[in-house]
């Protein structure tokens, strides 16, 4: 059974479709990032920068940060038109990664996503068929390709809606109906719906019927009898959450993204639009032949990575499992898992510098080193303040003190929950070093959150 898989075929038109809406995509968010002056807020202004485990070496290079962001776009637009598409989707994979990696406190779950689909499209053959590439040259032209190059990037995304389903599952987010009762009422200029968003009925209905709906859309979209209503579900609520939540593209790019679902009729009617626009004609590509999947010593190495790969992507969420106590209050194991808008944290720290040698101790203006919205981040994530710990144990120790200690004052409320101490403040940061072992500084949560 397993080999018959991989002797199935599909049409080439949707990878190539699916090609030209994410790199347009990819180019459009960019622009929309650069034309906010978000390339400058984010990455150049501050002068630390918070960095993920194991990646500290990558950061922002000052005015340069802006020449990565350069070589992104022109990655994006080559991998739209399929033109030298290989090179363009390891550039655009290379520096979109680096981009998301230069400062952890930008982190967004669609970043990831972005990541993962592109790091995957460098191993598929998506220039094969409508693209600048296939049309010079006939030998990479293809009308059909291998069935999983498509089912591979769908698998992506059920990932990303079942465990956000999954990720719902949970006592705050069903039966208290948080945060989305802290959120929903902010929503006070919309007009006809500001009213509703203040009844608890509707924060009910909402919590209720995203978890509902992040667990069926993916099973809607794969069945051809319920696929249109699936879509029409996709473009309410990515529209809605659009106008209720500062949360950027990702609703245009899941929305765009599901259209794989669809017949590669479709995508074959997009495409002729497309090239109707620019005077092109699909006949050419109409010429192609099946690309027979090889396998060559090469190709079982790439297809024993992909497997290697989406195995992680199905495991890798479940790590939170190996801590002991909380998620939402230690955040162990919290990113990179489609954990998408389910808390509301709030934090204030106070950290104390002290040479107790010299008799020398300074409580800390945050606001010296880090922006607004550095400290709002890094107030309520332990790895953030772990961090900046260590950032003020480096600097003070230029400033002339001898063996500084670092200690913080910290309360943190989660979920509309009174706020408590977060950190013990008798430890010394400043000795303590990141890594994946559980944090035992961080203080135990005083309640519970039942669930998944």
């Amino acid at each position: 059974m397993f080999q018959n898989y991989f002797k199935q075929y599909t049409s080439a038109a949707t990878l190539a479709f699916f090609r030209l809406a994410f790199g347009l995509m990819m180019l459009l968010s960019l622009i929309r990032f650069a034309s906010y002056g978000w390339i400058e807020k984010f990455y150049i202004t501050p002068q630390f920068h918070f960095t993920y485990y194991g990646f500290e070496w990558v950061k922002p290079v000052g005015i340069y940060t802006y020449l990565i962001f350069i070589i992104c776009g022109i990655a994006a637009f080559m991998v739209a038109v399929g033109y030298k598409y290989k090179w363009a989707i390891v550039s655009f994979f290379l520096s979109f990664t680096y981009i998301e990696l230069m400062d952890k406190t930008t982190y967004l779950n669609h970043y990831y996503f972005i990541t993962i689909v592109s790091l995957v499209l460098c191993f598929l053959p998506a220039n094969c068929y409508f693209s600048v590439d296939a049309y010079k040259n006939d030998k990479i032209r293809f009308q059909r390709i291998p069935r999983w190059n498509t089912d591979i990037l769908k698998v992506l995304l059920a990932i990303v809606y079942i465990y956000a389903g999954l990720a719902k599952l949970n006592s705050d987010w069903l039966i208290e109906a948080m945060p989305l009762k802290m959120w929903l009422p902010d929503n006070t200029k919309i007009p006809v719906l500001s009213y509703l968003l203040n009844q608890t009925w509707v924060h009910y209905a909402f919590s209720w019927g995203g978890m509902i709906y992040d667990l069926a859309i993916v099973f809607l979209m794969l069945n051809k009898k319920t696929r249109k209503f699936g879509f029409f579900l996709i473009v309410v609520f990515h529209v809605l959450t659009r106008i209720l939540f500062p949360i950027g593209v990702f609703p245009y790019v899941m929305i765009i993204s599901s259209l794989i679902f669809f017949e590669p009729t479709l995508h074959k009617k997009i495409l002729a639009f497309v090239a109707k626009l620019f005077s092109v004609s699909l006949v050419v590509f109409e010429n192609g032949k099946d690309k027979v999947q090889q396998y060559t010593f090469f190709n079982r190495v790439q297809l024993g990575f992909l497997t290697f790969f989406m195995a992680f992507q199905l495991l890798f969420p479940f790590r939170y499992l190996c801590y002991p106590d909380e998620l939402f209050w230690t955040e162990e194991g919290y990113r990179f898992s489609w954990r998408v808008m389910l808390m509301e944290k709030a934090g204030y720290t106070e950290f104390t510098v002290s040479d107790k040698k010299n008799h020398k101790s300074i409580r800390i203006n945050n606001t010296h080193f880090l922006t607004a919205f550095q400290e709002k981040q890094m107030a309520f994530q332990p790895d953030f303040i772990l961090e900046y710990a260590h950032f003020l144990k480096e600097y003070y120790q230029k400033q002339g003190f001898e063996n500084p200690e670092v200690h913080v004052a910290s309360y943190v409320a989660l979920n509309g929950r009174l706020s408590q101490k977060y950190i013990d403040p008798s430890i010394n940061l400043a000795k303590e070093n990141e890594s994946f072992k559980h944090k035992t500084w961080i203080l135990p949560f005083n309640d519970t959150i039942k669930g998944l």
